[in-house]
């Protein structure tokens, strides 16, 4: 009765607790992340009604309403183009209705834009939600290291550790997108009660987080965990204090882990090789080099399959379509295509052509200045705004563009992105919206 009576049910609590269960949701699959996604937005429109929709839009706001009606236009003309020649690529129509239910991602953005600038979205949760799951991953995987199976069973494949995330290897992603919440939590909400403890609680997160990305074998997350890390003691003041300890950590633990670990140094050493084998055939321009590493096989499919769709792209996930039909294909090759390309630019660019490309980057750069610069470099009211700075630096992590990636137009990786994007741009438009009160 005593929790009942703290937490009544309210539609802003109720709200909130949809938000809560997001990094949840992410670690219980992409049924759970659709199922979690609809609820919020139905929810919200629900119990809000129209009100959802009389947000203020600005010149982002079209250039949104451009990239999704450009999706579904693909959409129409690839199946029109299938249709055609009577090819019913995963069934007639299927890239239109691929298309529509791509259309959830506007309105989760609208969504949360509405929360935010009506102040309904509390923070606290969120962040609590992220540190409590991230340090569970962690502790998941450092757990099947040393047992074989995690708590749920589930055992590792070769050299990497899929924790509760089973033989779906992603647990050092999923780690890397949420475990920076968690450094902000206590001098965002929990200060008082707390902060003394800070400089002892920081430290250990950033060991749990940094062991656990590690032992999971996924490479490109614990690159983009440090580099996200650096971003912030580099930008925020209050942070260059943890500069030198961290780098002191770091050695110390990746040397002990690549030294008495084979799995680990193996992993690391491979990385290494196939970076250095990569960087001299780009640099020698020998893309008929057979012996080249599989990503970057990946990577340089893109171009015959892009010259395909030049212009407005194949339509969402018709990659491996096209792919299979471009005129240079080395049929003797033991890798020929791939689901996608591993790179959300190149991805978009096959798939919505040279104007989704441009609309994106354009959204993108917007962004980018709306937060990153106008909190660091221009003054504003968003200077003051410390809620924003772990959207900020994982929004950069997230669209850096060199890196390998999964699919943009997946369910986790497109939730969490427009997740990103609704958030930081219902900060920066809050802020901007309080500066014309005054």
């Amino acid at each position: 009765m005593y929790l009942l009576s703290k937490f009544p049910v309210t539609k802003s609590n109720y709200l909130n607790l949809l938000i809560f269960i997001i990094p949840v949701s992410f670690v219980a699959g992409n049924m759970i992340i659709n199922i979690n996604l609809l609820l919020l937005i139905l929810s919200t429109l629900i119990l809000h009604g129209k009100e959802v929709f009389k947000i203020k839009y600005f010149f982002l706001d079209k250039l949104f309403f451009s990239f999704f009606f450009l999706v579904l236009l693909t959409g129409v003309i690839n199946d029109y183009y299938f249709y055609s020649i009577s090819l019913a690529w995963k069934g007639y129509f299927a890239t239109i209705v691929k298309s529509i239910f791509f259309l959830k991602y506007l309105l989760l953005y609208i969504v949360l834009r509405y929360l935010i600038e009506t102040n309904t979205l509390n923070f606290k949760y969120f962040f609590t939600s992220c540190t409590l799951t991230s340090v569970f991953v962690s502790f998941d995987i450092i757990y099947q290291f040393f047992n074989g199976t995690d708590i749920f069973g589930y055992e590792g494949v070769k050299r990497k550790l899929g924790g509760p995330f089973g033989d779906e290897l992603i647990a050092g992603g999923y780690i890397q997108r949420f475990s920076i919440f968690s450094f902000f939590l206590i001098p965002l909400f929990y200060s008082n009660q707390f902060g003394k403890y800070l400089k002892l609680i920081i430290p250990i997160l950033f060991i749990i987080f940094f062991v656990g990305i590690v032992l999971s074998g996924n490479r490109m997350p614990l690159i983009l965990f440090l580099f996200t890390v650096s971003l912030i003691i580099l930008f925020q003041k209050q942070t260059r204090k943890y500069f030198l300890p961290s780098i002191i950590l770091f050695i110390i633990i990746f040397s002990l882990l690549f030294n008495f670990n084979s799995k680990v140094k193996n992993n690391f050493i491979s990385f290494y090789t196939q970076i250095s084998q990569m960087v001299v055939i780009i640099f020698e321009k020998d893309f008929s080099n057979k012996r080249q590493p599989q990503y970057l096989k990946e990577f340089t499919s893109f171009y015959d399959t892009w010259l395909l769709n030049k212009y407005i792209g194949g339509g969402i996930k018709n990659f491996r379509f096209y792919c299979h039909k471009r005129p240079n294909i080395d049929k003797d090759s033991k890798f020929i295509c791939n689901m996608h390309p591993h790179n959300y630019y190149l991805e978009i660019l096959t798939e919505t052509g040279v104007v989704g490309l441009f609309l994106i980057t354009i959204i993108f750069v917007i962004i980018l200045y709306l937060t990153f610069l106008k909190k660091y470099f221009i003054k504003s009211k968003l200077n003051n705004n410390k809620i924003i700075i772990a959207f900020i630096f994982l929004f950069i992590a997230e669209i850096f563009p060199i890196k390998s990636t999964g699919s943009f137009f997946t369910t986790g990786n497109t939730t969490y992105l427009f997740f990103l994007i609704g958030i930081l741009i219902g900060l920066a438009r809050k802020d901007i919206l309080i500066e014309k009160k005054y």
